[in-house]
């Protein structure tokens, strides 16, 4: 699995990279048709305090591309609900790929 990183007003972090690696290796290990993931970090201005910084993933997979995103204080807050999502989506692909 190839993974790709984009930073937009973030500066580049060896340790975000780092967790977010582990975390979609984990992935990767359970559902192995996942071919490539691009990872995006991001902050933006919001009303709250609990939001702002966001993190994309979206996953290559055989048929359509799976995307989560998810808006926290921190981006480690941002990458485990973001991969939770592409967890769930993945489980769901899976069980309709094993039935054809």
């Amino acid at each position: 699995m190839n993974i790709n990183f984009e930073y937009h007003n973030v500066e580049a972090s060896n340790r975000l990279e780092e967790y977010t690696k582990d975390k979609l290796e984990k992935l990767y290990h359970k559902f192995q048709m996942i071919v490539r993931a691009d990872v995006f970090f991001k902050t933006e201005n919001t009303s709250s305090d609990k939001t702002g910084m966001i993190c994309n993933i979206r996953l290559s997979v055989p048929g359509p591309r799976l995307f989560a995103e998810a808006s926290h204080e921190d981006f480690i807050g941002s990458i485990n609900e973001s991969v939770s999502d592409l967890e769930k989506q993945l489980t769901k692909k899976k069980g309709k790929m094993m039935t054809y």
